[in-house]
């Protein structure tokens, strides 16, 4: 089986959580207190989603999200 990436999208509040949401998967998302907890929480909820999508035979969808960042001076 070939490996898939798909981006996520990590966001953090002074004083308060941390989150991750991943656009090619409406609704797979996620928190944590930490950045390292929600990424490792993230993932989880990844492979959770791809497994019950395989399990109800719906297609996984092909990564198509690019994230990129724009610096201002």
């Amino acid at each position: 089986m070939s490996s898939l990436r798909f981006s996520v999208v990590y966001q953090t509040e002074p004083g308060s959580n941390c989150s991750a949401y991943v656009p090619d998967f409406p609704g797979c998302v996620s928190t944590g207190q930490t950045l390292a907890e929600v990424k490792v929480n993230i993932r989880g909820a990844i492979e959770g989603h791809v497994q019950v999508m395989r399990e109800f035979g719906d297609p996984i969808p092909e990564p198509s999200t690019v994230v990129d960042v724009v610096e201002l001076a």
